[in-house]
């Protein structure tokens, strides 16, 4: 394995990502977890939620508020890794700034196009961060991919947010054509070992045994 600084999983809510992280956590000590954004940046997410969190997080948020708290909270856990560790992250870069678009477009009106280019020019140079972002699919296409993933909630998505998860899904197809991620994984009637073997692959991992990655 080429040692990077970071590797990422990606994918919409209930694809798995939790579950791929903590798999390779627990199989090579190379891997440091560094979670979610928020756990590293608690204090503004906090006081956010206090009141009702999906109001602000979909109503009196603005796009750069919201695209600044996502960018201040990536930029706190890629300094909490340690050196000579590879920083595991619960959606890397390219999957905050496609939330951040997803939320601009249900919020603002806006097309996918135009809120890419909103976002991404709040990012500016941050948006370069170098990791290797692996995404997992749910479907190829946006309609099976939301429903799928909704179906695995366990309750009905309520309010605004089946209109955001429907668009998120649309935005990282989107990102998939622009050939955003390192690599895309098809997780559609898969099981959770094979999907495994090929984020395993990705990263050049398949052949080792011995717990590190080199």
């Amino acid at each position: 394995m080429t040692r990077a600084d970071f590797v990422s999983l990606n994918g919409p809510d209930n694809v798995g990502k939790t579950t791929h992280l903590v798999r390779l956590a627990e199989r090579w000590g190379s891997f440091q977890p560094l979670g979610a954004v928020h756990e590293h940046d608690p204090e503004p997410w906090a006081r956010v939620a206090s009141a009702d969190y999906a109001r602000w997080w979909f109503e009196t948020s603005t796009t750069v508020e919201l695209t600044e708290m996502l960018l201040a909270g990536h930029a706190r856990r890629a300094a909490a890794r340690e050196t000579g560790r590879t920083g595991l992250l619960d959606r890397g870069l390219p999957m905050l700034l496609a939330v951040a678009a997803a939320t601009c477009v249900v919020k603002d009106g806006l097309t996918v196009s135009e809120a890419f280019k909103t976002v991404t020019g709040i990012a500016g140079a941050r948006a370069a961060t170098a990791e290797t972002s692996i995404l997992l699919l749910p479907s190829s296409d946006a309609e099976r991919s939301y429903a799928i993933t909704s179906a695995r909630e366990g309750r009905p998505w309520t309010g605004i947010y089946p209109d955001y998860q429907k668009t998120l899904h649309a935005v990282l197809l989107r990102q998939v054509d622009h050939g955003v991620f390192t690599a895309v994984v098809d997780c559609e009637n898969r099981s959770l070992d094979a999907v495994h073997s090929d984020v395993l692959d990705h990263l050049g991992l398949s052949r080792l045994t011995d717990g590190s990655p080199r």
